[in-house]
């Protein structure tokens, strides 16, 4: 695999991740009680539990994304200047 090759892998990784995560961000914020109240119902956790693992997912979620797709693309990217 030459470096433009995974130089485009990442970038269109790191764009479709961090599609992902925006949506996650949105469907949170937009949706949170459907999203409690589906959980709830399921299973019987209170309404505070949903959203602190909701939010701490997002956080994982982006932390991983950072390290995963969007430093590597960026290293990619310095190093295919050269």
């Amino acid at each position: 695999m030459d470096i433009q090759r995974l130089k485009s892998f990442l970038m269109w990784c790191t764009v479709i991740n961090g599609a992902l995560l925006v949506f996650s961000v949105v469907i949170g914020i937009a949706a949170l009680d459907f999203v409690y109240q589906s959980h709830s119902e399921l299973f019987s956790i209170p309404g505070e539990a949903v959203g602190t693992s909701f939010y701490t997912l997002l956080g994982l979620f982006k932390l991983l994304w950072l390290f995963f797709n969007l430093i590597p693309y960026v290293a990619v990217s310095i190093i295919s200047r050269k």
